[in-house]
């Protein structure tokens, strides 16, 4: 396909990594921080310390009982565990009776909406849906902003993002009403931590070589680990949360400049037919690379116009595309579950990491610092043992991580062990998941895809509150779901085609076409997994039959 071929020796001129790519990944990965700030904002602005009843009689506003003093121990009922309770005492007639007022263990935080609106005992639903609903806009964003940016350009969605969540970041520190804050709380999210984050991912996959990607790709997963880390910091730093919630939306300020600096992508010019843009854009990257090379501007553009006038009657290509054949279909719904099941297990091990005990911050900056060896891990062995092995293996590791820990005595040595564990190779596979998804499916809906995957995360991650939610009624339930769906999303993986090495679709066409027929097992036993990747020469007329199909459904 001619395009296809002028554009490919385009960007082989650029080369795979060099200054120009370097200065634009390095605007493109604060995206991923700043999403990892917002995303997990609420660890820290809605905190629920310990608590327990208040006592009358006994605690005060000056003063607060020892926890463990014998009036409180006279007047709070004992768990199973040794524990004083959290949301029953006992009344006038020595009898269990369901508390109003609470008090708050300081040590670590002494101001939090999840304090000052109590989001425990009964009012546990309201923390549950506050992440929720932080969730669902993330999924908003995922489902509208990705296709936006396909129609309209990476760089516009993802420039207007950035300005979005520095306004709405810092007007969620006013709001004190509930309902209102959920409502900003929304926004705040689906432009915060979906917008920006994916329109930045997929530029950086569009504008380096293969031979980088997977390095790229993983180090881009990094910086969202290092917005996790400065969460902590600014959490462990800052103990008032509206300080705290304005700091954080603040970070958006690192994305203004992008809207002078940052460029388009050129592979989404070029299938735009914008030939022209892509051509300057390339040329400015290879002046910044110091390289000599001249690109012959009207010799590119007429071969992509001569394209684009056999193209001028073809239909718009839209999400649902990716389920009118059967091999995109397949790949679609399998990755779209992978996306749920890796959401769920990383976001159900996060915010149950209140069940370790210690020190938050210090848990959370570990919960961050984890993440970094497994990205490590996948930077070295994914060129080596493929995307399809890795992300599997990752899985099903991570998922029987999940089921042990739920068996296992709480706040144990032994359960974080595997606890982290669990998070290690999960971190790993969600990882794999954005590098595995944009080199699946082809440019003109690659965005689409990817948004379309992160919905069903956030999906997942919307689910996740409620799920932690079933402890009460037994504390192994909420980790055995995890794993549970972990596996089986880990099983089905094998029957996605392997990407490692293989040029990127471009065409709906060539997003058939690749790897079809290919799963794990037939590898395994031997098939020559050459054969299962055809050429564009030798199926262009395949692909042609169709892209005709396509325009009759």
């Amino acid at each position: 396909m001619d395009k296809d071929q002028a554009l490919e020796e385009m960007m082989g001129k650029l080369g795979d990594f060099g200054r120009y790519q370097c200065f634009q990944f390095i605007l493109h990965i604060l995206a991923a921080m700043t999403a990892g700030i917002h995303m997990l904002s609420l660890v820290t602005v809605a905190a629920v310390p310990e608590h327990r009843c208040w006592i009358n009689g006994v605690d005060t506003v000056e003063s607060v009982a020892a926890w463990n003093s014998s009036e409180i121990l006279a007047a709070i009922p004992i768990t199973v565990d040794g524990q004083i309770e959290s949301c029953y005492m006992y009344n006038e007639l020595n009898k269990t009776a369901k508390c109003f007022k609470w008090v708050y263990d300081n040590k670590y935080k002494s101001s939090s909406r999840g304090i000052d609106w109590n989001f425990v005992c009964d009012n546990r639903w309201k923390g549950a849906i506050t992440q929720t609903v932080f969730m669902l806009g993330v999924l908003t964003g995922a489902a509208t902003l990705g296709g936006m940016a396909d129609k309209f350009g990476r760089k516009i969605i993802f420039c207007w993002s950035g300005v979005l969540q520095l306004i709405f970041g810092v007007i969620a520190a006013f709001i004190s009403e509930f309902w209102m804050f959920l409502l900003v709380q929304y926004f705040y999210a689906l432009f915060g931590s979906a917008g920006s984050f994916i329109t930045g991912f997929v530029l950086t996959m569009e504008m380096v070589g293969k031979s980088k990607r997977t390095v790229i790709g993983i180090v881009f997963q990094c910086a969202f680990s290092l917005g996790i880390i400065v969460v902590a910091v600014w959490g462990a730093l800052v103990d008032n949360w509206k300080i705290l919630q304005v700091i954080y939306g603040l970070h958006g300020l690192l994305l203004i400049p992008h809207i002078w600096l940052m460029d388009e992508s050129p592979r989404w010019l070029w299938a735009q037919g914008r030939a022209k843009e892509a051509v300057e854009i390339v040329q400015k990257g290879l002046k910044c690379n110091r390289s000599k090379e001249i690109l012959e501007k009207d010799r590119i553009v007429a071969k992509r116009k001569t394209e684009k006038l056999k193209d001028v009657d073809g239909p718009s290509v839209t999400t649902l595309d990716l389920f009118k054949t059967p091999n995109l279909r397949m790949k679609t719904i399998n990755v779209c579950f992978c996306w749920f099941a890796n959401s769920l297990v990383y976001y159900g091990l996060i915010l149950n990491m209140s069940k370790i005990k210690g020190n938050p911050y210090l848990i959370m900056t570990f919960f961050g610092l984890v993440e970094l060896p497994s990205y490590a891990a996948v930077s070295y062995l994914l060129d080596i043992w493929g995307r399809r092995p890795m992300i599997s293996s990752m899985m099903l590791i991570g998922g029987v991580a999940c089921v042990i820990a739920g068996y296992l005595q709480s706040a144990s040595i032994a359960s974080t062990t595997t606890i982290m564990a669990g998070k290690f190779f999960i971190t790993g596979s969600f990882a794999i998941i954005y590098n595995y998804t944009a080199e699946l499916f082809p440019t003109v809906v690659r965005n689409s895809v990817l948004g379309l995957g992160s919905m069903c995360a956030r999906l997942s991650g919307a689910l996740t509150p409620f799920i932690s939610l079933l402890d009460s009624f037994d504390p192994q339930v909420p980790t055995v779901i995890f794993g549970v769906i972990a596996l089986i999303s880990g099983f089905f993986t094998t029957f996605l085609p392997e990407t490692m090495g293989q040029p990127m679709p471009q065409s709906l066409a060539d997003g058939e076409m690749f790897g079809k027929g290919e799963t794990c097992f037939l590898s395994c036993y031997g098939r020559n997994k050459s054969k299962l990747y055809s050429t564009q020469d030798e199926t262009s007329d395949a692909m042609i039959s169709i892209e005709h199909t396509n325009e009759k459904v």
